[in-house]
């Protein structure tokens, strides 16, 4: 839980023990106070979890199989990195890169 997430949790949990209003727990949590209100209602429900977004440890829905990830980056270091007593990519920038896989191996990389 980060530190964001964790005075959520204090927060929330003094508004619903009544030692804060809405509107007070509101601008502690720089929330307009209906979100404060939403909020406060899942903490209820939910609990310390409620807090957490709904997000969190899922891949994106952009993300390349690991397969092609770990075989594109085996072809960086192959092929286009620079040598190895000057430490990682210091041939090509991540940019250069990219086009140059498009251009003389066919692989789409952003």
């Amino acid at each position: 839980m980060s530190d964001r997430e964790l005075k959520r949790v204090t927060v929330l949990g003094r508004m619903v023990g009544g030692e804060l209003t809405s509107a007070e727990g509101a601008e502690l949590l720089a929330l307009s106070v209906r979100q404060a209100k939403r909020l406060r209602k899942r903490f209820v429900v939910l609990g310390a979890k409620g807090v957490v977004h709904g997000n969190v440890s899922r891949s994106s829905n952009h993300a390349r199989a690991m397969s092609e990830r770990s075989r594109v980056l085996d072809l960086i270091r192959e092929r286009y990195s620079g040598p190895a007593e000057r430490g990682p990519g210091q041939r090509l920038g991540p940019t250069l890169a990219a086009e140059h896989l498009r251009e003389d191996e066919g692989i789409d990389v952003h």
